[in-house]
């Protein structure tokens, strides 16, 4: 749409005396919805120019059909008269609001209208879209040859505009045209296309889907193999956009911890409170009642202890909410910061390779700002679950659990990061190897230390997973790797209670020692043992002790 951004910037230069004009369009350049709703609102109670009105309602409009609350939004572009000057564009978004809500003859009818007299489009781009849509309205119609005709325009004018995103999006939709009419040898070097640019963008959904459509290619012509290595990329990307999701999921938890503080403090007052209302009623009563002076001073002393005693246990629960708050906060601004950096630092580069149309650059950098985030977002998930942890919100449920399978599980999920690195990894523990332990937070744990074994391993090393059954109450389970190791002084450290931001010997990236203090909480809430045995420069040994589980026959 830059050929109508110019032209509003026009309108917003010989207009800047209007209020709210250019806030408006600050924000709607954003995509921020709500604001430029807010303000676009405030821009219809200044003005009574109708140029300036039918733009606050194209502002509107926009805003709704962004937040995708189409009725809305129609409505807004319902109050444009056709004098306006981007009414093309008016015509245009109503027919994206009849497409999304599957009224297709109507949206058809908005579309063309704009078509016949395509001139008012300031750009290939926009006309290319245009096309494009009135393509999918012939295609849900079924009138197929008129759809493959304006599709075709469509992606030849993405073509040479050489928008990525857009030529995707047109290669899958001329796909499942051709498939719908059981083309498939038309059909599938559209979905091969699709897939092949989808590699040069770090959109998740869109490589999420360009893959999935490959899987469903192989499957049809019976080449299992590739499918599954299509499926499994299709899992990859549904795990990055599942993971972007939960970073959210961590902010309403911090919120709601920032809640349950400010109540405890309410709480504390509302006892001091109390306190003064009992002493001066004590006074009152003394004075009064002369004759019950040390019965009623000795009634008051108790009352008074027992205050205290509530008073100086909530001030120690206060304390170490304070202190989890403190720890928190120290943690998220000193290793966030970092990944945070690293990410605005590789992103400039790829804005500079966007421009030079670097696309090997590309690649890589896409590839390193996912394995920040990756980092990232397992910090995250671990201040999570020790936030819980911390506040007694977790539940355990001991049961019996499968060591064997659950390393098993964990293995398969883990593939991917042995593969990065080169890494052997073997689970020699005996089938039907049961142990005492709540299945989710030994999860928890061992993907915490597989992580550490994985981070802290050098190329081409090994990481074995085993058992020691010596003895009659516990397994110890083993996690070894072949990686860089640790001094005597590390290991110590990092076995003492409460050392929370202790940093590993040697670490690059994020680290905290969150994790490994998480193992450590978990573990001893599962009953279990944990210690570390390790040599500098030749490998580590992470060592859980579980309850065996003994049945009853």
């Amino acid at each position: 749409m830059n050929g109508i951004n110019q032209e509003i910037k026009n309108v917003i230069k010989k207009n800047k005396k209007v209020d709210y004009l250019e806030k408006t369009y600050e924000f709607y350049k954003l995509n921020k919805w709500d604001s430029t709703l807010l303000y676009s609102g405030k821009l219809l109670n200044v003005t009574k120019r109708k140029d300036l009105l039918d733009l606050a309602h194209y502002f509107r409009g926009k805003s709704f059909l962004g937040k995708k609350i189409f009725n809305e939004s129609l409505k807004e572009y319902n109050l444009i008269s056709q004098e306006f000057y981007f009414y093309s564009y008016v015509q245009c978004s109503i027919g994206e609001i009849f497409l999304n809500q599957k009224e297709y003859k109507k949206a058809l009818k908005h579309f063309t209208s704009v078509a016949k007299n395509d001139k008012t489009l300031s750009s290939k781009l926009e006309k290319s879209v245009l096309l494009h849509n009135i393509g999918l309205c012939y295609f849900h119609l079924k009138e197929f040859e008129k759809a493959e005709n304006y599709l075709l325009k469509g992606t030849a004018l993405q073509k040479k505009e050489n928008d990525t995103l857009l030529l995707i999006s047109s290669y899958m939709d001329m796909a499942n045209l051709y498939y719908e009419q059981y083309k498939d040898n038309q059909a599938i070097p559209y979905f091969q296309k699709a897939y092949a640019l989808s590699k040069k963008i770090k959109n998740f959904e869109i490589k999420q889907n360009a893959a999935l459509n490959m899987a469903v290619v192989e499957e049809n012509r019976k080449d299992l193999t590739k499918a599954m290595l299509y499926r499994k990329e299709y899992d990859t990307w549904k795990d990055s956009v599942n993971n972007q999701n939960k970073i959210w999921a961590v902010a309403e938890t911090e919120k709601k911890y920032a809640i349950s503080q400010k109540q405890k403090e309410i709480q504390l007052l509302e006892s001091e409170n109390k306190v003064k209302v009992s002493q001066r009623n004590g006074f009152v009563a003394s004075s009064i009642l002369f004759l019950l002076l040390f019965g009623t001073a000795f009634y008051f002393y108790n009352q008074k202890s027992k205050t205290n005693k509530i008073i100086e246990a909530q001030k120690e629960d206060l304390d170490a909410l304070n202190a989890t708050k403190d720890k928190l906060f120290s943690i998220v601004s000193h290793d966030l910061r970092s990944s945070v950096n690293m990410l605005k630092v590789t992103n400039t580069k790829l804005l500079k390779d966007i421009a030079n149309r670097d696309y090997d650059a590309l690649d890589k950098i896409v590839h390193k700002n996912a394995a920040i985030t990756n980092s990232t977002f397992n910090l995250l998930e671990n201040l999570l679950h020790w936030a819980t942890l911390q506040t007694q919100q977790l539940y355990f449920h001991i049961e019996s659990v499968d060591l064997y399978s659950v390393i098993q599980q964990i293995e398969y999920n883990y593939k991917p990061l042995f593969e990065n690195k080169n890494l052997v990894f073997t689970n020699t523990i005996p089938k039907a190897t049961l142990a005492l332990a709540d299945l989710n937070s030994l999860k928890i744990i061992l993907r915490n230390l597989l992580d550490n074994a994985i981070k802290f391993s050098n190329e081409n090393g090994t990481i074995s997973v085993y058992i020691d059954d010596k003895n009659d109450a516990f397994y110890y389970l083993i996690i070894e790797d072949t990686g860089i190791g640790m001094d005597e002084e590390t290991r110590t450290n990092l076995l003492k209670e409460g050392n929370l931001l202790n940093k590993k010997k040697n670490q690059k990236g994020i680290g905290t020692g969150l994790g490994l203090q998480l193992c450590k909480s978990m573990i001893q809430k599962n009953n279990g043992i944990f210690t570390i045995e390790s040599i500098e420069n030749s490998g580590t040994k992470m060592i859980i002790g579980l309850p065996k589980y003994k049945s009853n026959g």
